[in-house]
């Protein structure tokens, strides 16, 4: 098999988190459980499974996989006998402690052979349970997988419509990008792992926009992980993403017409769907009227602005990185494509508004307010980068619209980190174009000039501007004699210069 470097999570990590992009793409997942319709017999035998611990539990894991290795050769279980025993099994692996002979490359390959090899669907799918959780516990198991040469195998049952076989074999191959050297290329270039996947998109796609409801959990748990499987691949297969552009049409049926049951707007799986779309070629030609049809141009645009005004209040700090970075770098991608029409509508719910300038940009409840406080907040390095990509964007990418767009004190830190230089105007006020109004704005905050207020302090006194220079003067002087600047005080600097009056202690300024 051809050789690649080792894949680790970090990669995935460094651009959702997540995935969680806690990670909701990242191999972190629970356990596969056992189905509880059993017989009352077998129910009590998993339940006393339950309970095994030390070397009770090692022995039952012995005997166990000592019988289903005896099994391939000489067949030694009738075939309810075989399932019981890998649903016995499955109750062992959840926990990887004292059942150790699950996890050897023996063990593996057992599991792998009734999976992969058995006649019986039963059977197949029990084994497959058993090896999911095996390869999400123990990380070397991963690549003892990989080793044995499943690939095809695990391709052709991926091209089953069953929900339950697109839901195991997934989870399987995404375990397998990480912390192996599986070669992707190979799986999609030989196997078509492509074409299976858009396949399996399609169906799900269709399935939800029939007018029957979709009632089966397991829908969209195989949806789930048919989408965490493309974001790997396309994550860490560059290469090959032109092969997963037919994938996006149905995607974007998904996200603008599929009814997911979840409690917040990023939940499972609609998280996912939105994090496919990150790494796929949007601007591809073909798929231009899936995003903009010419019947609805604004409605996938819509839906994302809708879901990003939804998540801003149902996600805090510490999960708006791993939520909703991914989000905003497709709004940015679809904003980038869009038609000119399209274009103008995003910026109308994005780009601040009439109503934002009455106070200081960033300080009202608006969807644009919020954009602009996480453009500059230190909690969400990625998300606030992708933000002002966005903003800056949607500013024509020129550094007078942008700062008049947000204001010179949201603009500077990121023209200064493109090393942009600084509008002449920036400090001049201006009249916002697109108002309905020519009220001028402070170019510093974006706020209406004749909204702002101003703080009712009295005038300084003659006496107290000379002690705030005399101030002024020793402070300097104690940095300089310090070290901490390099710089001449500039009070010194006036008087050698001749440009230090001293006043008589009887002058009097001048009052109109």
């Amino acid at each position: 098999m051809t050789q690649q470097p080792s894949r680790t999570r970090l990669g995935l990590r460094r651009i959702f988190s997540s995935s969680n992009f806690t990670s909701r793409t990242s191999s972190e997942e629970s356990p596969i459980l056992p189905k509880m319709a059993q017989p009352s017999q077998q129910q009590e035998q998993l339940a006393v499974a339950a309970t095994l611990t030390g070397s009770d539990k090692l022995a039952a894991v012995t005997s166990l996989m000592n019988k289903l290795n005896q099994d391939l050769t000489t067949i030694s279980f009738l075939p309810h006998q075989r399932d019981a025993a890998l649903e016995e099994l499955k109750i062992y692996g959840r926990d990887p402690r004292n059942a150790d002979p699950i996890f050897t490359k023996e063990g593996i390959e057992t599991l792998t052979r009734h999976a992969f090899n058995s006649p019986s669907s039963t059977t197949s799918r029990n084994a497959l349970r058993c090896l999911c959780n095996a390869l999400l516990l123990r990380q070397e198991t991963r690549q003892m997988f990989v080793d044995l040469g499943y690939e095809a195998k695990a391709c052709n049952k991926l091209r089953n419509d069953n929900r339950e076989d697109e839901f195991l074999v997934s989870r399987i191959l995404f375990l397998t990008t990480y912390n192996t050297d599986t070669s992707l290329v190979e799986i999609i270039d030989k196997h078509h792992l492509a074409d299976i996947i858009v396949k399996n998109l399609e169906r799900h796609a269709r399935l939800h926009t029939s007018t029957a409801p979709v009632t089966d959990p397991m829908e969209e748990m195989a949806l789930t992980e048919t989408l965490k499987l493309l974001f790997n691949i396309t994550h860490y297969c560059k290469e090959r993403i032109s092969l997963f552009t037919t994938a996006i049409p149905h995607i974007i049926t998904l996200v603008c017409k599929g009814v997911f049951r979840t409690q917040k707007p990023l939940d499972p799986p609609i998280g996912f769907l939105v994090n496919a779309l990150l790494n796929l070629n949007v601007g591809a030609k073909e798929v231009q009227g899936s995003l903009y049809p010419n019947n609805e141009p604004n409605a996938f645009a819509e839906r994302l602005v809708d879901l990003l005004d939804r998540s801003r209040t149902e996600y805090n700090d510490s999960e708006l990185e791993s939520s909703l970075t991914a989000l905003v770098g497709v709004i940015r991608a679809t904003h980038e494509h869009a038609p000119d029409d399209v274009k103008k509508s995003m910026r109308a719910h994005l780009l601040p508004t009439e109503t934002d300038r009455n106070k200081v940009l960033g300080r009202s409840n608006s969807l644009p307010s919020w954009l602009l406080k996480n453009s500059t907040n230190p909690l969400t390095p990625q998300l606030r980068e992708t933000i002002s990509e966005l903003l800056f964007d949607m500013s024509d990418k020129d550094a007078s619209t942008f700062v008049d767009n947000v204001g010179y004190g949201f603009a500077s830190g990121f023209l200064f980190s493109r090393n942009l230089s600084i509008p002449k105007n920036a400090s001049e006020a201006f009249s916002d174009d697109q108002s309905s109004s020519s009220r001028p704005i402070n170019p510093v905050t974006g706020q209406f000039l004749d909204n702002e207020t101003h703080p009712d302090v009295p005038e300084m006194t003659e006496a107290e501007r000379e002690r705030e220079a005399e101030r002024l003067f020793v402070l300097f002087e104690r940095l300089r004699t310090n070290g901490v600047i390099s710089v001449e005080n500039p009070v010194r600097t006036a008087v050698q210069e001749g440009r230090f009056e001293e006043l008589p202690d009887d002058y009097e300024e001048d009052v109109d």
